[in-house]
Formats: structure tokens, C-alpha cells, sequence
């Protein structure tokens, strides 16, 4: 049974960090490029950050860069997003999200985790 399950979330002032995991099973993970996503009310879901299967190359959202630092730890199933200099504007539901292309590509979704930043 393929999970992703999220951990980390909370509230948080602006200005702090917060550091969230996915933790994977139940597919090789390392044939597979991780990334988080957030969906804030009202508003599309949108990818903040991505990395390549075996951690190579990273990739960011304008609004995140220099902030937030995406990592996987292959023999471990884990992918983290350290999260710094939080703003209100972080505020969303925060998804890991696993993704294999090959001739098709196939994907799996966690089920959420809540960061709130707000003083």
C-alpha cells in the first residue's frame, strides 16, 4: 500500500521556521522525484519545491528562494522541507508529492499537513 504521510506542521510566529517530513513507503522511492505542494484557501494548489530522485538538482517557487531548502534521504523513504523566515503569506496546507515519468508518469499524494503563520 503506497503513503506518504506528512509530519511538522503547526503554528508558527513571522520570522520562525518550521521543518517539515514525508515520510514514503510502499513504492521504490528512489526512482522517484519527491516535491511539496500548498494549497492556501481560496487559491490553486501550487508546487513550492521540488527535488530529482537521487538529490541532484533542486528547484523553487520565486516566492520561497533563500527561505526554504528542500532535501531526501534515500535510505531513510524521507524528503524534508526546511522552512525560515516564515511569512503570513506561507500560511497553506502543505502536500509531499511523489512523481515517476517514464513513457507515462505516475503519481502519489500525501494527505496534508497545516502551516499557520500568523502572530
Amino acid at each position: 500500500q503506497v503513503q506518504l504521510v506528512e509530519s511538522g506542521g503547526g503554528l508558527v510566529q513571522p520570522g520562525g521556521s518550521l521543518r517539515l517530513s514525508c515520510a514514503a513507503s510502499g513504492f521504490t522511492f528512489n526512482n522517484y522525484a519527491m516535491s511539496w505542494y500548498r494549497q492556501a484557501p481560496g487559491k490553486e494548489r501550487e508546487l513550492v519545491a521540488g527535488i530529482t530522485s537521487t538529490g541532484g538538482i533542486t528547484n523553487y517557487v520565486d516566492s520561497v528562494k533563500g527561505r526554504f531548502t528542500i532535501s531526501r534521504d534515500n535510505a531513510k523513504n524521507t524528503v524534508n522541507l526546511q522552512m525560515n523566515s516564515l511569512e503570513p503569506e506561507d500560511t497553506a496546507v502543505y502536500y509531499c508529492h511523489a512523481e515517476r515519468r517514464t513513457i507515462v508518469t505516475i503519481n502519489y499524494w500525501g494527505q496534508g499537513t497545516q502551516v499557520t503563520v500568523s502572530s
